[in-house]
This record gives structure tokens, C-alpha cells and sequence, in this order.
């Protein structure tokens, strides 16, 4: 259970802060619910405490994590696979796992793709919603702001 203040991260919104934690009557139930408020873009949204787990809330990655994952990206391999269809659908697999791993494994298939070949509509939006999601959490890392840390990530996926 997380508490307000908490720093976590939704896998298809981003990093941010539990704001609040508010319990709802909805029909004849009532529910807890984690009010997320979203670092990029300052969207509200309500996450039902029990089913937190099942969406794939989780904790901020430490900055020790953060430091490794960067660590890896220059060697990581990525999905080179010509099927856009499978490409995507394993992508949109990779980002709901809520792996910072697995995030960046997105990111950098992607820009990678996107410089060889160019990128359909569909992918583009992945990658940018995947780039923002990554760069989010890590902003809340404390390692730099949005901008140093999109530069450090574009400078790890070049090497």
C-alpha cells in the first residue's frame, strides 16, 4: 500500500506523487482510491487501492537502478523484427510490464528503427509516449531535470 507523498509510477502514464488517497461511493460499494498526480502533463487520475497491483503501480526506480539501466542501454539488444504488427504488440507487451528495463528496451528499438527505416504513426506515438514515461521517473530520481536526462538518454542509445 502506498501512502500520500509517495513517488510511484503508472506503466502507461508516467512517474509522479500520490496526492491523495479518498474513498468513494460508487452504486453500493465503497472504495479507496490512490489520487495520481502525473509529472509530465499534470494529469489527476484515481486508482482503486485494491486493483493497484494488477495495473502495475509500483514504487519509483532508486537511482542506483536508473544508474544501472544506463549502464546497460549502450549493449541492450532490442526487437529488430520486420512484422510492424508483432513489433508493436510486443512493444505495447514491454510497456504495460511496468519494467523500467523493459521501458527503455522500447525506447531504444525505437529510435533506432526510427533512424534506420522511419517509424509508422502508431510506433511514433509509442515512442513518444514510452520516452516520456522513462524520462518521468528518472526526472524523479533526482538525477537532472527533463532535459538533461532526455539528453543522457539520447547520448546512451548512441553509443
Amino acid at each position: 500500500m502506498f501512502s500520500v507523498g509517495d513517488m510511484v509510477v503508472h506503466p502507461m502514464h508516467g512517474a509522479g506523487v500520490i496526492d491523495s488517497i479518498v474513498n468513494e461511493k460508487i452504486g453500493d460499494t465503497s472504495q479507496d482510491y490512490y489520487v495520481f498526480k502525473i509529472l509530465v502533463g499534470g494529469l489527476l487520475l484515481k486508482i482503486p487501492t485494491a486493483n493497484s497491483d494488477v495495473i502495475g503501480l509500483r514504487p519509483v526506480s532508486d537511482r542506483e537502478t536508473v544508474e544501472d539501466m544506463f549502464k546497460a542501454l549502450p549493449t541492450m539488444e532490442i526487437d529488430e523484427s520486420t512484422n510492424w504488427n508483432k513489433r508493436y504488440r510486443d512493444n505495447l507487451q514491454r510497456l504495460k510490464s511496468g519494467d523500467l528495463y523493459e521501458l527503455a528496451r522500447v525506447v531504444k528499438s525505437l529510435t533506432q528503427r526510427d533512424r534506420e527505416r522511419g517509424l509508422s504513426t502508431g510506433e511514433r506515438k509509442m515512442l513518444h509516449n514510452a520516452k516520456q514515461i522513462l524520462i518521468s521517473e528518472i526526472v524523479l530520481t533526482g538525477i537532472g531535470n527533463y532535459e538533461q536526462v532526455e539528453q543522457r538518454l539520447d547520448g546512451a542509445m548512441e553509443v
